[in-house]
Protein backbone atom coordinates (compact mmCIF):
# COMPACT_ATOMS: atom_id res chain seq x y z
CA UNK A 1 0.00 0.00 0.00
CA UNK A 2 1.33 3.54 -1.20
CA UNK A 3 2.23 5.86 1.96
CA UNK A 4 1.75 9.67 1.66
CA UNK A 5 3.78 12.52 1.95
CA UNK A 6 2.72 15.10 4.79
CA UNK A 7 1.42 17.04 1.96
CA UNK A 8 -0.72 14.47 0.44
CA UNK A 9 -4.43 16.43 1.47
CA UNK A 10 -2.61 19.76 -0.23
CA UNK A 11 -2.26 18.28 -3.32
CA UNK A 12 -5.76 16.79 -3.26
CA UNK A 13 -7.24 20.28 -2.18
CA UNK A 14 -5.03 21.88 -5.37
CA UNK A 15 -6.97 19.56 -7.83
CA UNK A 16 -3.41 17.59 -8.03
CA UNK A 17 -3.69 14.17 -10.12
CA UNK A 18 -2.41 11.66 -7.51
CA UNK A 19 -0.43 8.47 -8.69
CA UNK A 20 1.13 5.97 -6.98
CA UNK A 21 4.96 6.45 -7.77
CA UNK A 22 8.07 5.06 -5.78
CA UNK A 23 5.79 3.54 -2.78
CA UNK A 24 3.38 6.93 -2.60
CA UNK A 25 0.79 8.87 -3.63
CA UNK A 26 1.57 11.74 -5.42
CA UNK A 27 0.79 14.45 -8.25
CA UNK A 28 1.78 14.19 -11.62
CA UNK A 29 -0.11 17.29 -12.51
CA UNK A 30 -2.22 19.79 -11.55
CA UNK A 31 -4.92 21.69 -13.12
CA UNK A 32 -2.47 23.63 -14.74
CA UNK A 33 -0.83 20.99 -16.87
CA UNK A 34 2.69 19.95 -17.39
CA UNK A 35 3.80 21.99 -19.62
CA UNK A 36 2.73 25.32 -18.14
CA UNK A 37 4.48 23.85 -15.06
CA UNK A 38 7.52 23.36 -16.78
CA UNK A 39 7.69 26.49 -18.07
CA UNK A 40 7.16 28.02 -15.48
CA UNK A 41 10.05 26.56 -13.91
CA UNK A 42 12.25 27.86 -16.51
CA UNK A 43 11.04 30.95 -16.44
CA UNK A 44 9.81 31.81 -13.66
CA UNK A 45 9.47 29.28 -10.22
CA UNK A 46 7.80 26.68 -9.29
CA UNK A 47 7.18 23.93 -6.19
CA UNK A 48 7.38 20.70 -6.03
CA UNK A 49 6.68 18.20 -3.08
CA UNK A 50 9.76 15.98 -2.40
CA UNK A 51 9.66 14.33 0.49
CA UNK A 52 9.13 11.04 -0.75
CA UNK A 53 12.92 11.13 -0.99
CA UNK A 54 15.22 9.54 1.66
CA UNK A 55 17.11 10.85 4.66
CA UNK A 56 20.35 8.56 6.31
CA UNK A 57 22.45 10.24 8.47
CA UNK A 58 25.71 9.12 9.44
CA UNK A 59 27.24 10.07 12.54
CA UNK A 60 30.77 9.41 14.63
CA UNK A 61 33.96 9.37 14.52
CA UNK A 62 33.97 6.97 11.37
CA UNK A 63 31.21 8.54 9.68
CA UNK A 64 33.47 9.93 6.74
CA UNK A 65 35.15 6.34 6.29
CA UNK A 66 31.96 4.65 5.86
CA UNK A 67 31.10 7.51 3.21
CA UNK A 68 33.73 6.92 1.34
CA UNK A 69 33.18 3.19 1.06
CA UNK A 70 29.74 3.45 -0.50
CA UNK A 71 30.29 6.21 -2.76
CA UNK A 72 32.30 6.29 -5.46
CA UNK A 73 32.96 10.24 -5.33
CA UNK A 74 35.61 11.24 -2.87
CA UNK A 75 34.10 13.38 -0.11
CA UNK A 76 37.18 13.96 2.61
CA UNK A 77 37.84 17.13 1.46
CA UNK A 78 34.12 18.73 1.73
CA UNK A 79 33.70 21.96 3.57
CA UNK A 80 30.76 21.81 6.74
CA UNK A 81 27.89 23.08 5.17
CA UNK A 82 28.46 20.93 0.98
CA UNK A 83 26.47 19.21 -0.70
CA UNK A 84 28.39 16.34 -3.44
CA UNK A 85 26.84 14.50 -5.69
CA UNK A 86 27.88 10.47 -6.19
CA UNK A 87 26.83 7.25 -7.28
CA UNK A 88 26.71 4.46 -4.93
CA UNK A 89 28.43 1.03 -6.74
CA UNK A 90 27.88 -2.31 -5.88
CA UNK A 91 30.98 -5.28 -6.00
CA UNK A 92 30.08 -5.64 -9.73
CA UNK A 93 30.28 -2.04 -10.69
CA UNK A 94 26.64 -1.49 -11.03
CA UNK A 95 24.76 1.35 -9.82
CA UNK A 96 22.90 1.27 -6.52
CA UNK A 97 21.78 4.48 -6.49
CA UNK A 98 22.78 7.70 -7.03
CA UNK A 99 22.73 10.51 -4.05
CA UNK A 100 23.53 13.47 -2.52
CA UNK A 101 26.06 13.72 0.40
CA UNK A 102 25.51 17.10 3.05
CA UNK A 103 28.72 17.40 5.18
CA UNK A 104 27.50 18.70 8.15
CA UNK A 105 30.52 18.43 10.07
CA UNK A 106 33.67 16.10 10.51
CA UNK A 107 31.55 13.60 12.46
CA UNK A 108 28.12 13.99 10.62
CA UNK A 109 26.92 13.11 7.18
CA UNK A 110 23.42 13.48 5.66
CA UNK A 111 22.73 10.85 2.66
CA UNK A 112 19.65 11.76 0.65
CA UNK A 113 18.24 9.05 -1.56
CA UNK A 114 15.94 8.47 -4.19
CA UNK A 115 12.50 7.58 -2.87
CA UNK A 116 12.40 3.93 -4.72
CA UNK A 117 15.92 2.98 -3.76
CA UNK A 118 15.48 4.34 -0.25
CA UNK A 119 14.92 1.07 1.68
CA UNK A 120 17.23 -1.04 -0.36
CA UNK A 121 19.93 1.82 0.30
CA UNK A 122 19.51 1.69 3.85
CA UNK A 123 19.61 -2.34 4.00
CA UNK A 124 22.80 -1.53 1.43
CA UNK A 125 24.54 0.91 3.95
CA UNK A 126 23.44 -0.80 7.35
CA UNK A 127 25.29 -4.13 5.71
CA UNK A 128 28.75 -2.36 5.04
CA UNK A 129 29.14 -0.15 8.21
CA UNK A 130 32.68 -0.47 10.12
CA UNK A 131 34.19 0.87 13.41
CA UNK A 132 32.44 3.72 15.09
CA UNK A 133 29.45 5.08 13.17
CA UNK A 134 25.85 5.44 14.06
CA UNK A 135 23.39 5.16 11.03
CA UNK A 136 19.69 6.70 11.45
CA UNK A 137 16.82 6.45 8.92
CA UNK A 138 15.19 10.12 9.38
CA UNK A 139 13.23 9.98 6.15
CA UNK A 140 9.67 9.68 8.04
CA UNK A 141 10.14 12.74 9.94
CA UNK A 142 11.60 14.93 7.23
CA UNK A 143 9.14 16.94 4.67
CA UNK A 144 11.52 18.23 1.54
CA UNK A 145 10.16 20.76 -0.99
CA UNK A 146 11.85 22.04 -4.14
CA UNK A 147 11.54 25.79 -4.74
CA UNK A 148 13.19 25.82 -8.59
CA UNK A 149 13.20 28.81 -10.95
CA UNK A 150 15.03 31.80 -11.57
CA UNK A 151 12.34 33.60 -9.67
CA UNK A 152 13.09 31.32 -6.54
CA UNK A 153 15.91 33.83 -5.57
CA UNK A 154 14.20 36.95 -4.71
CA UNK A 155 11.05 34.74 -3.39
CA UNK A 156 13.31 33.18 -0.61
CA UNK A 157 14.80 36.64 -0.17
CA UNK A 158 11.91 37.74 1.27
CA UNK A 159 11.32 34.81 3.73
CA UNK A 160 15.23 34.34 4.78
CA UNK A 161 17.86 36.31 6.47
CA UNK A 162 20.49 36.71 3.70
CA UNK A 163 23.16 34.97 5.86
CA UNK A 164 20.69 32.06 5.82
CA UNK A 165 20.59 31.76 2.33
CA UNK A 166 23.51 29.20 0.42
CA UNK A 167 25.35 30.78 -2.04
CA UNK A 168 27.31 28.50 -3.57
CA UNK A 169 25.62 25.79 -6.22
CA UNK A 170 25.78 22.98 -3.97
CA UNK A 171 25.71 24.42 -0.50
CA UNK A 172 23.39 24.30 2.29
CA UNK A 173 22.83 26.25 5.75
CA UNK A 174 21.87 23.44 8.26
CA UNK A 175 19.32 25.89 10.49
CA UNK A 176 17.79 28.61 8.77
CA UNK A 177 14.78 30.24 9.92
CA UNK A 178 11.73 30.70 7.33
CA UNK A 179 9.21 32.80 9.21
CA UNK A 180 9.34 30.95 12.26
CA UNK A 181 9.76 27.21 10.25
CA UNK A 182 13.59 25.63 10.96
CA UNK A 183 14.93 24.43 7.70
CA UNK A 184 17.52 22.93 6.33
CA UNK A 185 18.31 25.11 2.74
CA UNK A 186 20.16 23.61 -0.14
CA UNK A 187 21.18 25.25 -3.28
CA UNK A 188 20.24 21.67 -5.20
CA UNK A 189 17.92 20.53 -7.37
CA UNK A 190 16.55 18.11 -9.84
CA UNK A 191 15.33 20.50 -13.00
CA UNK A 192 18.48 22.29 -14.82
CA UNK A 193 17.57 25.41 -13.47
CA UNK A 194 18.52 27.76 -10.81
CA UNK A 195 16.63 26.81 -6.83
CA UNK A 196 16.30 25.81 -3.31
CA UNK A 197 15.55 22.26 -1.67
CA UNK A 198 14.80 23.20 1.51
CA UNK A 199 14.11 20.48 4.79
CA UNK A 200 11.57 20.42 7.73
CA UNK A 201 10.09 18.59 10.45
CA UNK A 202 7.54 16.47 8.42
CA UNK A 203 4.77 18.41 10.60
CA UNK A 204 6.04 21.72 9.46
CA UNK A 205 5.44 20.98 5.59
CA UNK A 206 1.87 22.01 5.18
CA UNK A 207 2.68 25.21 6.77
CA UNK A 208 5.88 25.69 4.57
CA UNK A 209 4.63 24.10 1.49
CA UNK A 210 1.93 26.94 1.96
CA UNK A 211 3.60 29.75 3.48
CA UNK A 212 6.19 29.92 -0.35
CA UNK A 213 2.92 29.35 -2.40
CA UNK A 214 1.43 32.45 -0.66
CA UNK A 215 4.19 34.92 -0.68
CA UNK A 216 5.15 33.15 -4.37
CA UNK A 217 2.23 34.93 -6.04
CA UNK A 218 3.90 37.63 -6.23
CA UNK A 219 6.42 35.94 -8.22
CA UNK A 220 3.72 33.43 -10.10
CA UNK A 221 4.93 30.51 -8.42
CA UNK A 222 2.58 27.43 -8.79
CA UNK A 223 2.58 23.73 -7.73
CA UNK A 224 4.76 21.34 -10.37
CA UNK A 225 4.15 17.56 -10.03
CA UNK A 226 6.24 14.48 -11.53
CA UNK A 227 5.37 14.96 -14.89
CA UNK A 228 7.35 18.28 -15.17
CA UNK A 229 9.82 17.14 -12.91
CA UNK A 230 10.47 14.49 -15.50
CA UNK A 231 10.11 17.07 -18.34
CA UNK A 232 12.89 19.40 -16.71
CA UNK A 233 15.74 16.73 -15.55
CA UNK A 234 15.44 15.31 -19.18
CA UNK A 235 15.69 18.62 -21.21
CA UNK A 236 18.58 19.17 -18.40
CA UNK A 237 20.07 15.54 -19.15
CA UNK A 238 20.17 14.78 -15.91
CA UNK A 239 20.27 10.65 -15.32
CA UNK A 240 17.08 8.92 -13.60
CA UNK A 241 17.69 5.82 -11.34
CA UNK A 242 16.16 3.09 -13.46
CA UNK A 243 16.79 4.59 -16.45
CA UNK A 244 20.29 5.83 -17.24
CA UNK A 245 21.51 3.66 -14.25
CA UNK A 246 20.86 0.66 -12.30
CA UNK A 247 22.60 -2.42 -10.41
CA UNK A 248 23.95 -3.38 -14.23
CA UNK A 249 24.76 -0.55 -15.66
CA UNK A 250 27.99 0.81 -14.38
CA UNK A 251 28.47 4.85 -13.39
CA UNK A 252 31.24 4.83 -16.25
CA UNK A 253 28.77 3.81 -18.85
CA UNK A 254 26.32 6.64 -18.40
CA UNK A 255 28.56 8.91 -18.36
CA UNK A 256 29.33 10.00 -14.54
CA UNK A 257 33.02 9.40 -14.80
CA UNK A 258 33.39 12.49 -13.10
CA UNK A 259 32.38 11.25 -9.98
CA UNK A 260 34.14 8.25 -9.72
CA UNK A 261 37.66 8.98 -8.07
CA UNK A 262 39.58 5.44 -9.45
CA UNK A 263 42.54 7.24 -7.41
CA UNK A 264 40.67 6.55 -4.00
CA UNK A 265 42.07 4.36 -1.85
CA UNK A 266 39.18 2.26 -1.68
CA UNK A 267 35.29 1.65 -2.28
CA UNK A 268 32.77 -0.48 -3.32
CA UNK A 269 32.84 -1.31 -6.74
CA UNK A 270 36.62 0.02 -7.54
CA UNK A 271 38.30 -3.43 -8.30
CA UNK A 272 35.08 -4.54 -10.83
CA UNK A 273 35.39 -0.86 -12.68
CA UNK A 274 39.31 -1.09 -12.80
CA UNK A 275 39.51 -4.87 -14.25
CA UNK A 276 36.49 -4.22 -16.84
CA UNK A 277 38.49 -1.60 -18.88
CA UNK A 278 37.26 1.60 -21.09
CA UNK A 279 33.57 1.42 -21.25
CA UNK A 280 32.57 -0.31 -24.55
CA UNK A 281 28.71 1.28 -24.45
CA UNK A 282 28.01 5.00 -23.59
CA UNK A 283 25.09 7.77 -22.80
CA UNK A 284 24.22 9.71 -25.88
CA UNK A 285 21.52 12.32 -26.42
CA UNK A 286 18.86 11.88 -29.61
CA UNK A 287 16.87 14.78 -31.51
CA UNK A 288 13.90 13.27 -33.11
CA UNK A 289 14.25 14.38 -37.00
CA UNK A 290 11.49 12.38 -37.78
CA UNK A 291 7.61 12.22 -36.68
CA UNK A 292 7.05 10.77 -33.19
CA UNK A 293 7.53 10.67 -29.96
CA UNK A 294 10.23 8.46 -28.52
CA UNK A 295 10.11 6.99 -25.06
CA UNK A 296 12.29 4.39 -22.78
CA UNK A 297 12.79 1.02 -23.93
CA UNK A 298 13.20 1.31 -27.37
CA UNK A 299 16.00 -0.20 -29.85
CA UNK A 300 18.31 2.20 -31.66
CA UNK A 301 19.75 0.97 -34.84
CA UNK A 302 22.30 2.30 -37.52
CA UNK A 303 20.92 0.69 -40.64
CA UNK A 304 20.33 -2.75 -39.78
CA UNK A 305 22.29 -3.00 -36.70
CA UNK A 306 21.17 -2.63 -33.12
CA UNK A 307 23.11 -0.22 -31.43
CA UNK A 308 21.60 0.46 -27.96
CA UNK A 309 18.18 1.24 -26.12
CA UNK A 310 16.52 4.43 -24.98
CA UNK A 311 16.95 5.32 -21.66
CA UNK A 312 14.17 8.06 -21.18
CA UNK A 313 12.30 10.48 -24.04
CA UNK A 314 9.30 12.48 -24.55
CA UNK A 315 9.06 16.44 -25.90
CA UNK A 316 10.70 18.75 -23.84
CA UNK A 317 8.68 22.05 -23.86
CA UNK A 318 11.30 24.98 -23.41
CA UNK A 319 13.73 23.53 -26.24
CA UNK A 320 10.52 22.73 -28.36
CA UNK A 321 11.30 19.20 -29.71
CA UNK A 322 11.28 15.22 -28.75
CA UNK A 323 14.54 14.19 -27.53
CA UNK A 324 15.71 11.10 -26.00
CA UNK A 325 18.76 9.55 -23.77
CA UNK A 326 19.98 6.27 -24.71
CA UNK A 327 22.67 3.67 -24.13
CA UNK A 328 24.31 2.77 -26.80
CA UNK A 329 27.64 0.56 -28.52
CA UNK A 330 30.27 3.69 -27.92
CA UNK A 331 31.52 3.34 -32.23
CA UNK A 332 28.39 4.87 -32.99
CA UNK A 333 28.57 7.87 -30.44
CA UNK A 334 29.74 10.75 -32.53
CA UNK A 335 27.63 13.40 -32.74
CA UNK A 336 26.21 13.81 -35.65
CA UNK A 337 25.52 10.46 -36.29
CA UNK A 338 22.03 9.39 -37.92
CA UNK A 339 20.35 6.70 -36.08
CA UNK A 340 16.79 5.14 -35.89
CA UNK A 341 14.35 4.35 -33.39
CA UNK A 342 12.27 1.57 -33.14
CA UNK A 343 8.82 2.66 -31.57
CA UNK A 344 5.95 0.25 -31.70
CA UNK A 345 7.51 -1.50 -34.70
CA UNK A 346 8.04 1.90 -37.16
CA UNK A 347 11.02 3.17 -37.03
CA UNK A 348 11.53 6.57 -36.43
CA UNK A 349 14.63 8.89 -37.51
CA UNK A 350 16.75 10.54 -35.17
CA UNK A 351 20.52 12.19 -34.47
CA UNK A 352 23.25 12.11 -31.96
CA UNK A 353 23.48 15.06 -30.48
CA UNK A 354 25.59 16.72 -27.58
CA UNK A 355 24.21 16.68 -24.08
CA UNK A 356 22.76 18.49 -22.23
CA UNK A 357 19.85 19.48 -24.09
CA UNK A 358 19.51 22.68 -21.95
CA UNK A 359 21.66 24.48 -20.09
CA UNK A 360 20.69 27.25 -17.69
CA UNK A 361 22.01 30.61 -18.81
CA UNK A 362 25.29 32.28 -16.57
CA UNK A 363 23.42 35.20 -14.94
Amino acid sequence: MEKKTPLYDSHVAAGGKIVPFAGYLLPVQYETGVIKEHMAVREGCGLFDVSHMGELLLEGPDALNNVQLVTTNDCSGMYDGQVRYSPMCNEKGGVVDDILVYKIHDTAYLLVVNASNKDKDAAWISDHLFGDVKFTDLSDGVAQVALQGPKSVPLLAELVADEEIPKKYYSFVKEANVKGIKCLISRTGYTGELGYELYCAAEDGTKLWDLLLEDGKAYDLIPCGLGARDTLRLEASMPLYGHEMNDEVSPLETDLGFFVKLDKENFIGKDALVAAGEPKRCRVGLKVTGRGIVREECPVFVGDTQIGMTTSGTHCPFIGMPVAMALIDKTYSEVGTAVEVEVRGRKVAAEIVSLPFYKRPKN
